[in-house]
Parts: C-alpha cells; structure tokens; sequence
C-alpha cells in the first residue's frame, strides 16, 4: 500500500498546481488522502508557495463541499456507508451547530470533525454561500499556516 501511495504523491507532484489541487480535492472529500505531501513537494521543489496555497486551498474547499452536498441530500444511508460518518456524529454536530449557522464551516479543516461539520451543515440546508466562504477561509488559513511551517523547515 505505501509504493501505491508513493507512486500517487509522485504522480500528482509531477502534476504541479493541478496535482495540488486534486490532492486537496481527495484530501477534503471522503477519500482519505494528504494534500501535505504534495504541498510539501512542490514547495520544495521550487514551484510559487502562494499559488501552491491557492490551489490546495481551492481543491479542499471543493473536497469539503462534496461533503455539504452529501449531506444536503438527506440521505443518512450514503453518509454512513460512504463518509464512514456515523449517524450519532451527524446529530451530535448537528445539535452543536445549531444557532450558530453556516460561518462554523471555517472549521471544517480540522481532522475527523471537519466532514461531520460539513455534512451536517448540507443536512441543515445552511446558506451555501456563507457556508463556502467561510469553508474557504478555514482552509486558507490552515494551508498558509502549513507553508510557513514548510519554509521554516
């Protein structure tokens, strides 16, 4: 399994900006994948750190928005099976952002509770728009937090 991962960093490292952004893309979906690998890569590699942050940032905010989507369609059965997101999870975020409306979505980045964030908030109908901005200023900061790490490194 790490050669078939390897292989994949290497292959969307070759890639560039468009590999970043599908790591992103697989990265902030229901595919568990690390668009810091990537990131890191071409960071090093050279390639212009700020365009590597657009573009992860851009790809994960697409990932986490199949994750609103998923949960707009109401259908907890596909949750389940394809999030892996339990029911229990779902009603519990779901009770937590409630009243607290669509700008919770800035913290869909974090780690096994940003999923469960977005797709209770596609199961609460929340307002997609402020949903998506604030899903994308969640990720840009974590990406551009991330860069510095990489160039203090």
């Amino acid at each position: 399994m790490d050669a078939f991962v390897d292989a994949l960093v290497q292959l969307l490292t070759d890639w560039g900006y468009v590999g970043l952004f599908i790591s992103a893309l697989l990265a902030g979906s229901i595919i568990p994948f690390s668009s810091e690998l990537v990131m890191g890569a071409l960071v090093a590699m050279g390639l212009e750190p700020w365009l590597c942050v657009l573009s992860a940032t851009l790809g994960n905010t697409a990932g986490g928005l199949t994750c609103y989507w998923l949960g707009h369609l109401g259908r907890m059965d596909w949750i389940e099976k394809y999030l892996g997101v339990k029911r229990e999870k779902v009603e519990r975020m779901r009770r937590f952002l409630q009243g607290r409306g669509a700008l919770m979505a800035f913290f869909a980045f974090l780690p096994f509770v940003g999923e469960a964030i977005a797709v209770a908030l596609g199961f609460m109908r929340s307002n997609l728009w402020l949903t998506t901005v604030a899903m994308f200023a969640g990720k840009l900061a974590r990406y551009v937090a991330m860069l510095w790490v990489f160039q203090a490194l």
